[in-house]
């Protein structure tokens, strides 16, 4: 009994630690990991790609776990006008994207015009696993103001 009065609050602790630290689901972390990687001049097939991390500059950094989508040989997230990571990012930003054991510097900048096809691509690529999480999102045509899409740009 002496042992479980000790250990319980340890992994307690423990636990919140790493949910400080380290991205876990929805909740944003702080550490990205991975090898500093050079970005390639072509991206591979992310078609089986569900989740990167996203860091995104603060004091503290933060980072996320998030879709993405492949776009015209380029990769793209999108994310709500009013979440956090998209507000850091504003008008553009310099990231860090973990793709893999892979961590590239690269640079968030907003598409402005022509990101309906990108997110009739990002909703096509994950319905198909994530019904109920597409089923929330606001359509194409009604993502205008609430929705910001950005491409992750070669530094």
């Amino acid at each position: 009994m002496k042992v479980l009065k000790i250990a319980l609050p340890a992994v307690v602790v423990l636990l919140l630690i790493l949910a400080v630290v380290a991205p876990l689901g929805p909740v944003p972390g702080f550490f990205i990991g991975g090898t500093a990687t050079p970005p390639p001049t072509q991206w591979s097939d992310t078609s089986d790609v569900h989740e990167i991390k996203l860091k995104v500059p603060g004091t503290p950094p933060r980072v996320v776990i998030i879709w993405v989508i492949e776009y015209e040989g380029e990769l793209h997230v999108a994310g709500s006008q009013d979440s956090g990571w998209v507000q850091r990012i504003g008008d553009g930003a310099p990231v860090e994207m973990r793709l893999g054991d892979s961590t590239y510097a690269l640079n968030a900048s907003p598409v402005r015009e022509g990101w309906r096809p990108i997110m009739e691509d990002y909703i096509a690529k994950y319905e198909p696993d994530y019904p109920d999480i597409i089923a929330g999102f606001p359509s194409p045509e009604e993502a205008e103001g609430l929705i910001a899409v950005f491409r992750l740009n070669r530094s």
